[in-house]
């Protein structure tokens, strides 16, 4: 954008100088406004004028004419001396064009070149600075009006604000923004939008464009340019912006060259695999771009963007991969890209495959050796460059006495000596050191250089703080200064000398073990030459007059070779800081790069060595010191030094509260006492003061009271519990803890009491006329001692006496044998302990000798089955009737008899609940019953078994098939499977099912199904949430079980997920409705977990007006009362997580069509009539009307359709006889129906008399066969999608030929989608319903003996 100056109101056009001043400087974009601004008006004549000047500027600065004003003169003001002083940089070399300032004056290298009285002339290169103009003649640059402008690229600086007007680049404000690109630089922090820009270890880093920000300057790798102090200065050209001043402007910028070694392929891969994009780069890049089907990708849950350490393998890796996936990737690397597709192929059940990776296909290539080998190519470029720059400052730094180093990180390093004052030679001095420093980089004219920036040889050109260069790592730093100047420039630079007097500029600071002085050695550097003596400068300026006087001294001695230094070793690991525990161990360990290295371990600054307390290991390359024993004086900082390199951390030593072992154990130990006794606790220990001390009983902290003592001193803490009761009894723990920590300790106090009475009801066991057996329940609390006896009283119900039946062992049952028939007991029981007898507890009334019989037995189970024996077992009974029971009866009946038969013999009971039954038929079929005696008789019977056949008994059946699970809820699921085979000999058939889960935090299995399942399918019920099961089914028959049948994965508790699926296929997707009617369209689906549902009509959603019902399974849309509107096609959207489906129906809303308007007839052609008619009102409305044209004929009486299904208004009819009347009729039809005729006048053609006449004609044989041919072709046919379509041609040939018709060269005669017919040579074929995919080419054949015609046309369809 141009900003004029000075310029208060327009000119007078193309006379003002103005004008054309101001046209040469700006940008062609700008060349209308100024036109206008200036009332020009023939800009096309400006233009072929502006060109002339032009080339007349380009001639006088091709022969070496300088322009500037003539009365020009520099005013003597502080500005101008900045702006003198802005190209005294302490004397940097600028890279590629030469320039250099000494002595106030500027020089470029093999050019003639001064400054003299605030004038800069370049003769060679046509560079000039006049009156505060600066105009380079070659370039276009000129500075005029603090405007800065580079017409050949539109690069100005006006009012502060620098802007590329190809480019959009400005700097606003302090905000340096690019339009196109969205860069900006905004309060320090630099900001681009639409690329990947990072901010990594306090450096801003932009990655597609090698932009970075560190140490507080903007590196931009291939253009060397930096920013310094709010100073932009581009080292090529000498560029510097200070206080929104330009002094120079440098007009190019090159990106980052970086390019693919491998490029990203093509994928295939199935549904649920995760697909990978692997891609090699040719520099190292920390991020690039990947861009998915235009879109760019983002690090997520499903996009893994990876980068490898080296920075050169870039990996996108897509989960879980979709056919939605499917599409073209890009990589996108600066200004490079390449691209592949990702295609996801269907799988028929991707519930049965796991998810894998897949590669690109074709040969598998190893992308780290790739990746390395790329290295060492980027290794050995800047190798070669680097040997090139040592040569070429090896020759220059003799004649100069500069000193080149290489330091830590790889950079090259270049000190300017700076010796006596001399002004002889300065010429030549500065000619040979920029030819010397700017040879290995420069490239073709005008200077650029090109280098290649690896990672761990930087290429980069700065500007220290003191101005010196820096190039590829190379920095120029002048020596030491012994007398300060008067200017800000020298003024700053003294400032950095006098910090660093050492000249040791910006490398790392020497280790304790450096010396510093004129013999010191630069860590980890290189030197190629050493500068004895130091060249001192000094400067004096006059202010006022703008002049200067300089002098400079000479150098002195000869220049000496340095040695080159090897790097040395570093640390890979270093000392981390530990917490020690006084008296115990502690251990440094850090790891070195080389194992040859040794080192040195300081505490506090004072070397270690080995002793009692210290141990020195290295292994290999692993030094660590280890202090046996740690005491508090240990604590302190600790450094490791080796080779110059060091490494520190500290270690602090606590001193916890500690037991001793012996102390603790005897702590431990569980404290008995009796009820009513004093307990003492009472432990030692050590540890940092102070301490707090605190006791616990059973998790409640004790206090001072009655009951409770606490003793606390500096070493121990005792506790006295008075008085202990039973309740006492339980844990107790002392807690201790200091600054450094805590401690605690358990121990166990016991409380010995007499115990409780023992718990009743008693129970009766047995009761008979001659004993009473009864138990009870121990006590609650036995007092801590075990029960040994029991005390045990007897009272006869009536009397008021009890009896001492004795004591009984420690048992809880009791038998009284000594009992009359029919009376009634009490007893009393007492519990006996080492500590006392409890107090009594009282049982209820027993009663000895009633009739009692016992209950029912469960009904016997099969146990086995043979032919001559059958096994049976059962459950004794529930109620035994107060005795015990004396055996058992048991009882069988044949299948479909009433007769139960005794199996054992009456006067012999069945002592066991089993009995083998051998008294048996083969083959017959049983039932079996038992019943229970006791004291008092035989009781009821049980229940009948279950029928058992006797025979051999049957092989267990197999193991289930194709188990598997059909539906899943979050409270249960549904198990189905197929029987297992019958192999006679091998297995049997199943005779039912058991089910059987296991959850997965379980090892216990259990039964679901407590009753035989004989169907092949179960629901499992009564599942935990969103839990884990294990299931298995085992068939079973008479033979036993089979073996189980285990699914081989857990079952989740949980919906399986649905994709959404359309259930009612007869659903119709063209609807016609008459207006004012309702629309109804519902639709059936099937999904899980419930879907979201969305109607759209013609993509929009639907009005206010139509009604949506949704339910689980269905969706219903209504329009209660249709209008023409709401015609459209309607579409359905079911999306959950598992997916979406779409449907879409087309509704049409129409009425009966209104007749068509007046028909007219046109009689031009003998033989034919045309009847055109006006369009139906409803036309315009419905784009399936369509017309009828009906013929009546008056040698007839009824109406005959000549045509139908006529898009046109008019139409031919053929076969037109004279001497009869014609009368016509036209009707509109649609999808709803057909309208009332619209008649046409009456047609009349008049017969003519020809005179009669006779022929007779003259018989001669002709032969009447020809080949075929199309005697009306077929048209070009564009149909509407949903309509019908109609072709036709006509065909001639004798015999009469076979017709074939084809759709893009397949045959169709076999096709049932299309109706073709052939009548008399008149071809027709007829498509119902148009759609897309009968878009072609359609060509019919017609083939005799004689020879074969074509005829072609192409169907297009319309939306």
């Amino acid at each position: 954008m141009l900003r004029k100056s000075k310029v208060d109101e327009k000119g007078d056009g193309e006379g003002d100088e103005r004008f054309w001043d101001t046209m040469l400087k700006a940008d062609r974009n700008d060349y209308e406004r100024i036109c206008n601004e200036f009332g020009v008006t023939d800009i096309h004549l400006v233009l072929k004028k502006l060109k002339e000047r032009k080339e007349k500027v380009q001639n006088k600065s091709e022969d070496g004419v300088i322009l500037y004003k003539e009365d020009a003169t520099e005013k003597p003001s502080l500005k101008g001396a900045e702006r003198t002083n802005g190209f005294n940089a302490n004397g940097p070399m600028q890279k590629g064009t030469g320039l250099q300032q000494v002595d106030g004056q500027v020089y470029l290298s093999d050019r003639e070149q001064s400054l003299v009285d605030g004038q800069v002339k370049l003769s060679n290169t046509g560079l000039s600075l006049v009156d505060g103009q600066v105009k380079l003649s070659n370039t276009g640059l000129s500075l005029v009006d603090r405007q800065v402008k580079l017409s050949n690229t539109g690069l100005s600086l006006v009012d502060g604000q620098v802007k590329l007007s190809n480019t959009g680049l400005s700097l606003v404000d302090g905000q340096v923004k690019l339009s196109n690109t969205g860069l900006s630089l905004v309060d320090g922090q630099l900001k681009l939008s639409n690329t990947e820009l990072s901010l990594v270890d306090g450096q801003l880093k932009l990655s597609n464009t090698g932009m970075s920000l560190v140490d507080g300057q903007i590196y931009l790798s291939q253009a060397m340019n930096h920013l310094v102090d709010g100073d932009i200065k581009l080292p090529h050209t000498g560029l510097s912006l200070v206080d929104e001043e330009v002094k120079l402007l440098y007009s190019e910028f090159t990106l980052c060259n970086v390019d693919f070694v491998i490029k990203i392929q093509e994928l295939k891969v199935q549904e649920r695999e995760d697909a990978l994009f692997a891609c090699v780069l040719t520099h190292p890049l920390p991020r690039i771009s990947w861009m998915g089907k235009g879109s760019a990708l983002q690090d997520g849950e499903k996009y893994n963007i990876s980068v490898s350490d080296h920075k050169l393998i870039h990996r996108l890796l897509i989960r879980d991969c979709s056919q939605q996936d499917s599409g073209i990737y890009s990589a996108v690397a600066g200004i490079t890209s390449c691209s592949a597709w990702l295609v996801v192929q269907a799988e028929g059940d991707p519930a049965d495959r796991a998810s894998k990776t897949t590669l690109a296909g074709g040969a598998p290539i190893d992308l780290e050796k790739v990746a390395r080998e790329q290295q060492m190519k980027n290794q050995e470029e800047v190798e070669k460059i680097l040997a090139a720059v040592k040569a070429k400052h090896g020759e220059g730094a003799l004649k100069e006495g500069r000193i080149l180093t290489t330091g830590r990180d790889g950079e090259i390093t270049t000190v300017n000596g700076l010796g006596q004052n001399s002004r002889a030679g300065t010429e030549e001095h500065n000619a040979t050191t920029s030819s010397a420093l700017s040879e290995p980089k420069r490239k073709g004219h005008k200077g650029k250089a090109k280098k290649k920036k690896s990672r761990r040889d930087p290429a980069e050109t700065t500007l220290d703080a003191s101005g010196g260069e820096t190039q590829g790592g190379t920095q120029l730093i002048d020596g030491p200064k012994k007398k300060k100047h008067s200017r800000s420039g020298q003024a700053d630079f003294d400032k950095v000398t006098d910090q660093d007097p050492n000249g040791l500029g910006n490398n790392d600071t020497p280790t304790d073990n450096e010396a510093i002085g004129d013999d010191a050695e630069i860590d980890d550097s290189e030197s190629l030459s050493t500068c004895p003596e130091g060249l001192n400068e000094s400067e004096e300026t006059e202010g006022g007059n703008g002049t200067a006087k300089r002098s400079r001294r000479k150098r002195k001695g000869p220049l000496i070779e340095d040695v080159v230094i090897d790097p040395g070793v570093h640390f890979i690991c270093g000392l981390s800081d530990v917490n020690a525990i006084i008296n115990e161990t502690a251990e440094l360990t850090c790891k070195l790069s080389s194992e040859d290295c040794e080192g040195a371990w300081f505490r506090d600054g004072k070397k270690i060595s080995p002793d009692d307390n210290f141990s020195v290991i290295k292994d290999g390359a692993i030094h660590k010191l280890v202090i046996i024993r740690c005491e508090e004086e240990h604590t302190g900082k600790y450094r490791f030094e080796a080779d110059h390199r060091k490494t520190e951390a500290m270690i602090n030593v606590k001193d916890p509260p500690r037991l001793d072992p012996e102390d603790l154990g005897a702590f431990t130990e569980p404290v008995t006492v009796k009820v009513g006794h004093n307990a003492i606790f009472k432990l030692h220990f050590v540890g940092h003061k102070p301490i707090k001390i605190k006791w616990y009983k059973e998790g409640e902290e004790l206090l001072d009271d009655n009951t409770t003592k606490i003793e606390k001193s500096a070493s121990h803490s005792r506790l006295l519990l008075s008085r202990c009761q039973r309740k006492d009894t339980g844990e107790i723990k002392i807690k201790l803890k200091n600054e450094h920590g805590f401690i605690e300790a358990i121990s166990q106090l016991i409380v010995l009491d007499k115990p409780t009475p023992p718990l009743g009801p008693a129970e009766v066991t047995e009761s008979s006329a001659k004993c009473i057996e009864f138990r009870w329940r121990p006590p609650k609390d036995v007092g801590g001692s075990p029960v040994t006896n029991y005390i045990m009283e007897r009272q006869q119900v009536g009397r008021n006496t009890w009896k001492k039946l004795g004591e009984i062992p420690g048992v809880v049952s009791y038998c009284d044998t000594n009992v009359d028939h029919g009376r009634k007991y009490c007893y009393r029981i007492r519990a006996v302990t080492a500590e006392g007898t409890s107090e009594v507890m009282e049982t209820d009334e027993m009663q000895a000798g009633t009739l009692a019989f016992p209950g029912a037995p469960a009904p016997p189970k099969v146990v086995s089955a043979s032919d001559d024996c059958i096994n049976i077992s059962w459950a004794a009974p529930n109620k035994t009737g107060g005795s015990r029971i004396l055996g058992y009866i048991l009882e069988k009946r044949k299948k479909g008899s009433n007769l139960w038969t005794v199996v054992n013999a009456m006067d012999e009971f069945i002592k066991e609940k089993k009995f083998a039954v051998k008294d048996v038929v083969v083959g017959m079929e049983y039932e079996f019953r038992v019943s229970a005696i006791n004291l008092s008789g035989v009781g009821e019977y049980s229940n009948a078994s279950d029928f058992v056949f006797a025979r051999d008994p049957k092989m267990p059946p197999g193991k289930v098939i194709g188990l598997k699970v059909t539906e899943t809820s979050y409270t249960h699921f549904v198990l189905t499977w197929t029987k297992p085979e019958d192999k006679p000999g091998e297995q049997d058939e199943a005779k039912g099912y058991f089910v059987e889960i296991r959850p997965a935090d379980c090892i216990e299995w259990s039964r679901c199904n407590t009753i035989l399942i004989i169907t092949t399918s179960f629901r499992v019920k009564g599942l935990k949430h969103m839990e884990m099961y294990w299931v298995k089914v085992i068939a079973f028959n008479d033979g036993g079980n089979g073996a189980a049948e285990e699914l081989p994965n857990y079952v989740l508790a949980m919906p399986s997920p649905v994709r959404p699926k359309f259930t009612n296929h007869k659903i119709k997707s063209f609807m016609v409705v008459k207006a004012g009617n309702s629309v109804r369209i519902t639709v059936h689906f099937e999904a899980s977990p419930r879907p979201t549902i969305t109607w759209v009509k013609d993509n929009v959603p639907v009005s206010k007006r139509v009604t949506v019902s949704n339910s689980d399974g269905s969706s219903q849309l209504l329009i209660p009362s249709s209008e023409r509107s709401d015609s459209g096609i309607y579409s359905i959207l079911v999306k959950n997580m598992a997916g979406q489906e779409t449907f879409s129906t087309e509704v049409r809303v129409t009425d009966d069509p209104k007749p068509p308007g007046t028909v007219e007839l046109d009689e031009n052609v003998p033989g034919t009539v045309t009847v055109m008619w006006e369009p139906s009102p409803d036309e315009k409305r419905d784009d399936r009307l369509h017309y009828t044209v009906s013929k009546l004929d008056s040698t007839k009486r009824t109406w005959t359709i000549v045509a139908d299904r006529l898009f046109n208004n008019r139409f031919t009819v053929c076969n037109i006889m004279n001497g009869r009347e014609y009368h016509f009729r036209v009707y509109a039809k649609n999808d709803m129906g057909i309208s009332g005729p619209s008649e046409s006048p009456t047609c009349r053609r008049e017969k003519k008399k020809d005179k009669f006449m006779v022929y007779i004609p003259t018989i001669k044989d002709c032969d009447l066969r020809c080949a075929p041919t199309f005697i009306v072709p077929l048209k070009f046919h564009t149909a509407p999608k949903g309509y019908e379509c109609y072709m036709s041609c006509a065909v001639k040939g004798n015999p009469p030929p076979r017709i074939t018709w084809y759709r893009n060269h397949i045959s169709l005669n076999t096709n049932t989608n299309y109706y073709i017919s052939n009548t008399c040579g008149v071809c027709s074929m007829l498509i119902l319903r148009v759609s897309p995919k009968d878009m072609g080419e359609y060509t019919i054949s017609a083939e005799n003996g004689l020879g074969r015609a074509e005829c072609s046309t192409i169907l297009s369809v319309s939306e």
